[in-house]
This record gives C-alpha cells, structure tokens and sequence, in this order.
C-alpha cells in the first residue's frame, strides 16, 4: 500500500452513496443519526464506569477491588477491540452494534433486576462490568470503521472532531448522571445505562446507507493472524506510525486518569479541600471539553503538521511548568491546556485513518489504534502512584515531562514536518 497527494485541483472520490462534497456535515443525517447512537452508548459506558466502582465500594467496601475491577474493565476493552475491529471488516456492521447495544441492555436489565431483589454479588458485579466492556469494546471499531461510508473524504477530520466533542462530553456528564441515578438507588444507574442503549439501537436503525464498501470479495476467515492484521498495516503506514508512536508515549505522560489521579494527590498533599480538588480536576477536564469544541475550526486553518507538532513540544513544558505554578487550581488549569490540545490531535489522526486506510481494512486498524491507546493508559497510571508514593509530586511532573519530551521526538521525522491535510491523501 502507498499513499499519494491528490492533485490540489482534484478533489477525493466520496465513497460509495456519500453525501455530495458540499453539504455541510451537519445535514448528513446517516452520519448524525451514527454520531448520536454513539453518543448515547457513550454517556452508558461513562456512567458505568462510575456506577459499578460505587457499587463494589458498598459492597465489599474496598477501593482494592473496585480498582481491581476498573483495571479489567480497561483490559477486556483491549482485547475486545480488536476482535471487534477483525468483525467489523467481515460482517455487516450495522448487525454488529445492533447485537452489542442489545446484549448490554438485556445484560443490564437483568442485573438491574437482581440488584432489586437484594441478590447482587462483588463475582456478579465483576462479571457484569466484563461483559458489558466487552460489547463496548467490539462496538467502538465498528462504529469507527462505518464513518468511511458515511462521510466524504474532504470531511473525515471534520468527523472526528465532531467525534472529539461527544466523548469529551458524555466524559463529563457520565460522573453526575450516574451519581444522581445511585442516590436514587442501586440499580437505578444500570436502568439508566440501559435505556441508552435502547436509544442507540432505535438511532442505528435509522442509518440508511451501507457502512461498508459494497465490494468486499470473498469474506476471510476470522483467524488470529488475520486479527493482528491491523498491527502489521499501522507498523508499515508511513504516516500513521510514528503519530501512533508519539501518541503511546504521550498516553504514558498525560494519560487522564494518571493526570487527574497526580493533581488529586498533589492538591492532598499541599492540603486542599475536599472542594478545592474537585474544583482543580474539573478544571483540567474542561480544558478537554473547549478543546474539542473548537478542534472543528482549529484543523480548518491550522496544518497537521503545526498541530502534531506545537501539541508533542508545548507537552513538556506544561509538565515542568506543574513544578512551578503556586498553589492548587493552577495545576488544574496547566493540564487543562494540556488536555485543550488533545482533541485536535486526535481529530486529525483519525481523519488519516479514515481517509488512507481501505475499507477492508478499518476495522482492524481502529481495533490496534484503540488497543494501542488503551495499552498505554494502566503503565501510565501505575508510574504515577509508584512514583507519587516514592518521592512525591516533583518526580511525577519531572517523569511526564521527561516521557512527553521523549515521545515528541517521533515527530521530527521528515513525514511528520510535512503532513498533508487528511483529504489530501488517498490509497493506492
């Protein structure tokens, strides 16, 4: 596989039954009426994930085991990932997030019901949050992979940003819906996750165009090596590999839950209220937020290559700058422009992905980004507790910044000083 650089004055092809390159994303019904299944599917998934660490703490009373259960809830979505990115290239995709929206609603239904009848367990409670983090894991390739169909190539990076604003959103609404729905009750949290789900299937149905490619020759075989296939095309692509090897590095440094889990112990340490620490994460969690509202705008004027590149060394500095800003809400709003920068990044990346990847081959690929992604997330959250704990909150900035300038040595590459935008590139 090659990449070229379409002539300036020869826009992409859009794929089979594309809108027409002028209308405006926004009156793209296939791909709105996609955007808001997954959305609700996503504000589930976030609730969840609050919910079930609340659960295992009026269970069993032990912050041990429900982090025990997070870190499996992380590791089932890796490995999940990939098979659903392996389905996603084999099947129809609308009948795979059709089953995956399903089997979460009956699996949360009936675990709803059982936590009703007073019979709930820390086993059951483990075993639900797996198999519903498995679903999800499937699902969020397929759903990746389908945007390919939905949206011209002129509009990908305009997709993904999109994409950028509904997960920064339903990341900030999942904590106060499920802990309103939990002081309801138990299991009013799950019935809350369920209807969602109810909501994202009703949305997928009203999908009208295929969410693949029409022409797919003879169905492979689901085999292992097959499934590792997207791997092997991430390492050969000569633009998405080294963005995939910063951004690894850099999910090491600034991976959320590692950043807001040092601001927390920092904010602890240097005394701060209850208050003040809730106020110094949600700082940090807006920056994401306003980043992704404005990341549409800001990869419409600004190159791919400024954006990679300003994101990967403006990284470090912000690091050391935790070493040296006064008190606690200003750590906050330092990661907070950190975290402004990410979307952008992100949008840009996937609009690659879209654009240069075939269609038999989205799924598999978006199946390794996300494993990739993933992967890097639990050594980076580690670090920041082994190292919070051993020295205390200047080895951890040191640590992010010495990692983020590390990782941001991958986009010194030629490829990387010269990017073409996302709409310019195209498979050979």
């Amino acid at each position: 596989m090659t990449i070229e650089r379409r002539h300036p004055y020869l826009p992409p092809e859009p794929p089979a039954g594309a809108p027409g390159e002028s209308a405006p994303l926004i009156r793209n019904q296939d791909f709105q009426a996609l955007w808001t299944s997954r959305f609700f599917a996503g504000l589930g998934k976030e609730s969840g994930e609050v919910a079930y660490p609340l659960l295992m703490l009026l269970l069993a009373g032990s912050a041990a085991q429900a982090g025990f259960v997070g870190a499996a809830q992380v590791a089932t979505t890796m490995v999940a990932a990939v098979l659903g990115g392996s389905l996603a290239d084999r099947v129809n995709r609308r009948t795979v997030l059709l089953v995956c929206d399903f089997g979460r609603l009956v699996l949360l239904v009936g675990f709803a019901g059982t936590l009703f009848s007073g019979h709930a367990t820390v086993p059951l409670v483990f075993c639900v949050a797996v198999a519903s983090s498995a679903l999800m894991g499937i699902s969020n390739p397929v759903a990746m992979a389908a945007i390919k169909q939905l949206v011209p190539s002129s509009q990908m990076a305009s997709a993904a940003a999109q994409n950028q604003i509904r997960f920064f959103t339903t990341t900030a609404l999942g904590a106060p819906v499920a802990g309103f729905l939990f002081s309801l009750g138990r299991a009013f949290p799950f019935l809350g996750e369920a209807l969602c789900y109810l909501v994202s299937m009703t949305l997928a149905l009203r999908i009208r165009r295929p969410m693949q490619a029409h022409d797919r020759g003879d169905p492979e075989r689901l085999t292992l090596r097959g499934s590792v296939s997207g791997f092997v095309l991430l390492a050969r692509h000569p633009i998405l590999r080294p963005m995939l090897l910063w951004i690894v590095g850099f999910n090491i440094a600034f991976t959320q839950t590692g950043a807001f889990l040092a601001l927390i112990a920092t904010a602890d340490d240097r005394g701060a209220s209850n208050l003040m620490v809730g106020l110094t994460v949600s700082l940090a969690g807006t920056g994401g937020l306003l980043g992704a509202l404005a990341a549409g705008m800001v990869i419409r004027v600004v190159r791919p290559s400024t954006i990679f590149l300003f994101t990967a060394w403006s990284a470090p500095v912000f690091a050391l700058g935790l070493l040296a800003v006064p008190g606690v809400l200003a750590l906050g709003l330092v990661v907070g422009c950190v975290f402004a920068l990410v979307p952008c990044v992100n949008a840009v990346f996937y609009g690659y992905v879209s654009a240069s990847v075939p269609d038999r081959f989205q799924g598999r690929a978006l199946g390794a980004v996300t494993f990739m992604s993933l992967l890097s997330q639990p050594i980076g959250i580690l670090a920041v507790g082994l190292l919070f704990d051993l020295a205390g909150p200047v080895l951890v900035f040191l640590m992010m910044a010495v990692v983020s300038a590390l990782a941001a040595l991958f986009t010194l590459s030629p490829t990387m000083r010269d990017l073409p935008r996302p709409e310019e590139v195209a498979v050979v």
